[in-house]
């Protein structure tokens, strides 16, 4: 129902504001009328006829007639001299059909990530992050609060406050109507599992109409930032709901569709209404051929979207050319938003710059972490491998088959609970970006642009935490080393005691070094006013960057036993964090859409 609160909250006003619209319609002052001067002038008349009518028929309406049943329709609504009229879907731009239509395309990427949230034993790998932020439930009533706030205290904007009521209440009840249609049709399941209304992100249609009507009324008419400002804080919401782990990409996309669509119909089915009535002011002027400008952007990013580490990734690794994987990261589409602008010297050259933040999220924690049984399973056996190896053993032998026996009937309990605490799922990159824009004019309206950038970008880390218990375990074993090469080794004891461990730590940590980039890309840009456009483009980026891990799944062996340290440090393993550096070169390509204010 929060969708309901915009329309809500204006018509609580309208019976307060109705009647300030009669001010300054009466006028106490004596009547004086001022009579003129009859001139008889025979030669102006002219002869007129009138259409014959059948007995009871009755005339057809003119447009005087017309226009003067509009008057009576309307007439206590507040209207301005000389403003300009706007006709049904005069100012539709249907920008929002491209981006509902990429949010389909892009819910094909939500079916690679396991959704199974009733796995007792994956539970535990679920996106569990700790970041969590409320703000995006009230940034998503900016745009309503704003506009409200600005009639409110007098500031004249398109509309009156009838038209005003009526258009935003239109615009409000065409995206309910849509958004919660497809919700409860689609039952698509949100990230983290808790409903099956995911897509689209009612939060995001909620904010994106709102931002249009603050553009609408304000934004259109008395400055541009309005406009900048809505559909700033709206793309923000709905990147919050991404960060939260309450939305898929594609929801926030098809979301920001809906919501633009809605605001722009329920302005035209207000236009269709009212016509000429309500209007205050005019729409703002510029000039068409400066192509100067400021955009905010939301887009998908794609490529880069897996990044392995090898043995010969690892610090200080004497086999330089192992290339026997250890790790592979695979994240989700990416989610980019920028801030862009550019001054143009002239209709074809100009200089700018541009900010960028990238997000991605892992994906496959499966392959990063183990459930309580695996995790007993690896570690019985790599200790049974370990014992085959130095003593020679077959898997025949009287000696292996007791030593497996005794491992694997007081080895499954080592770890008897496990959770893994997802403190940042996603690697973030901050990128700068500075150089030369290029714009092709192919009409009036539309151009064609490109750009050479070259920046500099810093990244967030992706971080997990653990946290195990289990039963520590009496082993006990003896061993035989010549010339520090360990001959023979034998476990004596291997038993469950009554005592329970319980420790966290630091499972990995996954970052990137400040790094170079370079970016190009194409756009479509169509102006349908003179300060405003919208904008389709695909961008190029390019970066080598040293990516670091540290991965550390062994840390709770230390509370196991006291003995499997010096077990280990006896025939050369330790329990110490491995760490990865890896050069890799990253393409990144993303596709979007731009709100943009010429100037």
């Amino acid at each position: 129902m929060k969708q309901l609160f915009g329309i809500l909250f204006m018509l609580l006003i309208c019976s307060v504001t109705k009647a300030n619209n009669y001010n300054g319609q009466f006028n106490t002052e004596p009547l004086t009328v001022d009579m003129p001067a009859w001139n008889y002038n025979l030669s102006s008349l002219k002869k007129t006829t009138t259409p014959k009518m059948k007995l009871g028929e009755m005339p057809a309406p003119t447009a005087m007639s017309k226009a003067n049943a509009t008057d009576e329709k309307f007439k206590w609504m507040k209207t301005n001299p000389g403003v300009k009229p706007y006709k049904f879907m005069d100012d539709m731009t249907f920008v929002g059909v491209p981006l509902f239509v990429g949010g389909i395309i892009l819910k094909s990427e939500k079916n690679t990530f396991r959704q199974n949230y009733k796995d007792v034993y994956h539970s535990n790998t679920r996106l569990l992050t700790h970041f969590k932020s409320s703000i995006d439930d009230y940034t998503q009533y900016f745009g309503p609060a704003m506009t409200l706030g600005l009639k409110i205290f007098g500031y004249e904007g398109r509309s009156d406050w009838t038209r005003f009521l009526v258009s935003a209440g239109l615009s409000y009840g065409v995206m309910g109507a849509l958004v919660n249609t497809i919700k409860y049709t689609a039952k698509e399941m949100r990230p983290d599992g808790s409903t099956a209304n995911s897509w689209p992100s009612g939060h995001t249609a909620n904010s994106f109409v709102g931002a249009t009507v603050l553009h609408k009324e304000y934004g259109l008419t008395r400055s541009p930032w309005f406009s900048v400002a809505g559909y700033g804080i709206a793309t923000a919401t709905g990147v919050m709901r991404v960060l939260n782990n309450r939305h898929w990409v594609s929801d926030v996309m098809s979301g920001a569709g809906i919501g633009i669509f809605a605001g722009e119909l329920g302005y035209a089915l207000a236009d269709l209404i009212f016509k000429e009535k309500g209007l205050l002011r005019n729409d703002l002027k510029g000039d068409f051929n400066r192509p100067s400008f400021f955009s905010i952007s939301m887009g998908m990013g794609l490529g880069g979207k897996n990044i392995g580490f090898s043995m010969s990734d690892i610090k200080d690794w004497y086999l330089p050319e192992d290339n026997q994987e250890v790790i592979n990261i695979k994240f989700r589409t990416a989610t980019t938003v920028d801030g862009e602008g550019a001054y143009f010297f002239n209709k074809y050259v100009g200089i700018g710059g541009r900010l960028r933040v990238r997000t991605m999220s892992a994906k496959n924690w499966d392959a990063i972490t183990y459930k309580p049984d695996e995790e007993n399973s690896k570690l019985t056996k790599e200790l049974l491998d370990i014992m085959q190896l130095v003593n020679g053993w077959s898997e025949t032998s009287p000696e292996y088959m007791s030593t497996k026996n005794m491992l694997m009937d007081h080895g499954s309990d080592m770890v008897t609970e496990q959770n893994i605490t997802v403190e940042s799922d996603h690697l973030s990159e901050f990128s700068a970006s500075f150089g030369l824009y290029f714009n092709l004019p192919l009409s009036k309206r539309f151009a064609l642009g490109t750009k050479f950038l070259v920046g500099r970008s810093i990244m967030q880390e992706l971080d997990l935490d653990a946290h195990y218990k289990g039963n520590v375990k009496d082993m006990q074993y003896s061993m035989i080393i010549e010339n520090s090469v360990p001959k023979s080794m034998n476990i004596t004891r291997f038993q469950t005691t009554n005592e329970e461990y319980e420790v966290e730590w630091d499972y990995m940590t996954m970052g990137g070094k400040l790094s170079t980039t370079y970016g190009t890309g194409v756009s479509l840009t169509y102006r349908y006013k003179s300060n405003f456009s919208w904008k389709l483009f695909c961008d190029y980026d390019y970066t080598r960057r040293t990516y670091t891990l540290k991965y550390d799944p062994y840390y709770f062996m230390y509370f196991v036993s006291p003995n499997f340290e010096s077990l280990y440090s006896e025939i050369g393993i330790d329990f110490n964090p491995t760490e990865f550096e890896k050069v890799k070169k990253m393409h990144y390509f993303t596709i979007g859409g731009s709100f943009t204010i010429n100037f």
